[in-house]
């Protein structure tokens, strides 16, 4: 049920003219072991009183001085790695002035869109809603500004020589695809000589090609809408039973998302009625069938799949982890299959749906595991966005759209945020 696309491109540039530098490392021992054995004891001589006070309160003075400066010297490095932690993601008062990167507004910016999405071939017809006949353009200027800081101004140049020689891996459904041309689109723009760019197996570029090589790095979309495997049918299993998501398997592709330095993650739309059961697509856990489990109990369970799978293959001193959480969608009416496109943003957000509740799941699975990984709150800052979905400007007017963004837009933030973590 589930399509496996893999293709790679890749970007020549001239060799490095500067060596990385050299790391040192140090190693601390403790030594605790005593042998008593070489002690002595001995007799204290009568002295006097006043000398005996005097010492001991010179000792405990020179005892506070010391334990002071040692404890900070050794908790300073400690306060500094906190605060940096929860500077990035944290749910803390805007008083205290915490920078939460995905609590924010979007704010005009006459500088923007970053690129053209007519002029970049990897962004598909159905996200180009300029070429698709939309004629307001208002929904391309808009800037995500977190309210106690700011995401960092996007330097192509920049970033290309922070990503030489890496490796880019996205994984998920249609969104993350959504995101990996937004990233080859943003990147595009340093690029003299556009045709260095190329599929590496000389392939037409498609939705079928997912792989892209540039200036020695390469930029990889694996096309996985619930992470873990499709499983067979069990025998004597009801008649509405077609297919089944092995939630204890990773999806079968994995060993190959394991080799590289930055990994994107995500899944979310598919987890629904529509596109499992009425479609006969039920559980699998431990060989068994499982009916009767709930949509948000079997994604909790295959998240944390997934995050046992990151712990115990993937080497995150070397990669780094993220996954996007559940993107904010539109759609509305008695059924929820109405999309209306406004001309601007909503000015509040209303995040506290179904959707929500992916999210939730998704940040405390990766809060609760035993390795970095950094869960990309990116819920909030896309239910604004009622005016940047495709709506009926896509390739297929006749079917709205208020699930995808338009290109150049909204994944073009979450490109910035990630940009800004490297």
């Amino acid at each position: 049920m589930v399509q496996k696309n893999q293709n790679l491109y890749e970007w020549k540039m001239p060799p490095e003219t500067m060596s990385d530098s050299d790391l040192i490392g140090f190693r601390f021992r403790s030594y605790s072991h005593v042998n008593w054995a070489h002690c002595k004891r001995f007799r204290l001589r009568p002295i006097n009183r006043f000398n005996v006070i005097s010492s001991c309160l010179f000792i405990v003075v020179v005892a506070i001085i010391c334990g002071y400066v040692y404890l900070y010297e050794s908790v300073q490095p400690v306060t500094t790695l906190v605060t940096e932690k929860i500077t990035v993601d944290s749910e803390e008062d805007d008083s205290k002035g915490v920078c939460n990167l995905y609590d924010g507004t979007w704010v005009v910016d006459e500088t923007y869109p970053l690129y053209n999405a007519s002029q970049c071939p990897f962004a598909e017809t159905s996200f180009n809603c300029l070429a698709n006949g939309r004629r307001d353009k208002g929904y391309l200027k808009w800037r995500w500004k977190p309210k106690n800081c700011d995401v960092s101004r996007f330097d192509v140049g920049e970033t290309l020589e922070k990503l030489r020689g890496k490796r880019v891996v996205f994984v998920g459904d249609s969104l993350s695809r959504t995101q990996w041309e937004s990233m080859i689109c943003l990147l595009m723009n340093g690029v003299d000589d556009k045709t260095s760019v190329y599929e590496i197996n000389g392939n037409k570029i498609s939705k079928k090609i997912r792989y892209l090589g540039v200036l020695q790095f390469h930029v990889e979309f694996y096309r996985s809408v619930f992470l873990v495997r499709i499983g067979s049918v069990p025998k004597r299993s009801p008649k509405r039973v077609r297919s089944t998501l092995k939630l204890d398997e990773l999806d079968v592709v994995s060993s190959k998302w394991i080799d590289s330095d930055i990994l994107v993650f995500n899944t979310g739309h598919w987890w629904n009625r529509a596109k499992l059961f009425e479609m006969g697509c039920y559980f699998k856990v431990g060989g068994r069938l499982k009916l009767g489990m709930s949509t948000m109990s079997a994604y909790t369970t295959a998240l944390t799949t997934w995050a046992s799978w990151v712990e115990n293959m993937v080497d995150t001193d070397r990669t780094r982890v993220f996954f996007r959480t559940f993107e904010g969608s539109h759609w509305s009416g008695p059924k929820g299959h109405t999309c209306e496109v406004t001309e601007n943003p909503l000015s509040i957000s209303s995040t506290r749906d179904y959707r929500s509740g992916f999210s939730d799941i998704i940040r405390s699975v990766v809060k609760n595991m035993s390795v970095p990984v950094m869960a990309m709150h990116v819920t909030p800052m896309g239910s604004f966005r009622s005016d940047a979905h495709v709506g009926t400007w896509s390739d297929n007017p006749t079917v709205p759209d208020c699930s995808h963004w338009c290109l150049p837009g909204v994944p073009d933030a979450w490109n910035q945020i990630l940009f800004s973590y490297l």
